[in-house]
């Protein structure tokens, strides 16, 4: 599919999980059990893999995800990074601020970025501000001009699941492409149809359900301390007290024959009904290891869900009121 002009497969690697380490105060925000000799690998794994676009952010680890995928695509030219600014880091202390962000910061935020991934140039820039007030997003987005007026960055757009944010902001030139959190246990049509209707790249994040839709989790499992599925949240019900949600594993036990027809895993079914939803979506699961990324890779051999299967899966699983408008 084509990318900003460039011709990449429809799936990239969520760089969340190699970030490590971060915090707001003395919650942790980040994932556990992250390695950086092993992020490496996954890296370049995702590359054997013909995995062209990354995914991260500067508060990703307050740095460290930016710095290691800088590390591992040294050289890398063929590459399309995207990353998000608009949340204030410390990278000493692994602190982040979710303070609205100052329009003057973000040229120094975006330089930041820079010289972290090594780069000279960012495909895409996301405002990583999901719920702020679109009077607010568009002095950001008036400075993420003037940074593509330099030619630091190709594009920009927003992370958000506030369908009109998305409208308001629409229209501006440099306005390209939304990342939104859509899985086939939380459907995002309204957002869906807002980035079709405008023309808009569409990115999925938590195609994965954070980790949920791996089937690595069984009722009773609990997730580290030190990892933000353990961290209570009011935007996500996939982790309750650290343990998987046993509803959405029930969900997931019903389904899961029909995400796993013609010899798919389990998360490549998963990925499978993002594009059977969408073929022009791009599903950015995260990743920490070289097995998790063959694994999401082989999902592209199978392609979107037949149709038939899209609607068994709605049968068994009826939606309730368009979700639009629920930060997740």
């Amino acid at each position: 599919m084509e990318f900003l002009g460039h011709d990449i497969a429809p799936l990239g690697m969520g760089c969340w999980p190699i970030g490590g380490p971060m915090y707001a105060g003395d919650t942790f925000v980040g994932y556990s059990r992250s390695d950086d000799a092993t992020s490496l690998r996954t890296i370049h794994a995702a590359c054997d893999a013909d995995l062209s676009l990354f995914d991260t952010a500067a508060a990703y680890g307050a740095g460290h995800s930016e710095r290691l995928l800088g590390q591992g695509l040294k050289g890398r030219a063929d590459v399309q990074i995207v990353t998000k600014v608009g949340i204030a880091i410390d990278e000493a202390s692994k602190q982040l601020s979710f303070d609205d962000p100052a329009p003057e910061g973000i040229e120094p935020a975006l330089d930041d970025c820079l010289r972290r991934l090594g780069r000279d140039h960012i495909n895409l820039v996301l405002l990583h501000c999901n719920t702020l007030a679109p009077d607010k997003a568009e002095p950001l987005f008036d400075r993420l001009d003037r940074a593509r007026d330099a030619g630091k960055i190709g594009a920009y757009g927003w992370s958000t699941d506030i369908a009109l944010n998305v409208a308001d902001v629409a229209d501006r030139s440099g306005f390209a492409a939304i990342q939104h959190a859509m899985n086939v246990l939380w459907d995002a049509p309204t957002l869906q149809k807002q980035a079709h209707e405008s023309g808009l790249l569409t990115m999925v994040r938590s195609p994965l359900a954070m980790g949920l839709l791996s089937g690595a989790y069984q009722a009773g499992d609990r997730v580290p301390e030190d990892d933000i599925r353990a961290t209570p949240s009011e935007w996500h019900d996939y982790f309750v007290d650290g343990r998987p949600n046993p509803e959405l594993l029930e969900t997931i036990s019903a389904l899961r024959d029909l995400l796993t027809s013609e010899g798919r895993s389990l998360v490549q079914g998963a990925l499978c009904w993002i594009w059977g939803r969408n073929p022009q979506a791009i599903p950015i699961p995260g990743a920490r290891t070289p097995e998790q990324i063959t694994e999401l890779a082989g999902a592209l051999q199978f392609g979107p869900l037949p149709e038939d299967t899209m609607k068994e899966i709605d049968r068994i699983l009826p939606r309730g009121p368009d979700p639009a408008d629920t930060p997740r």
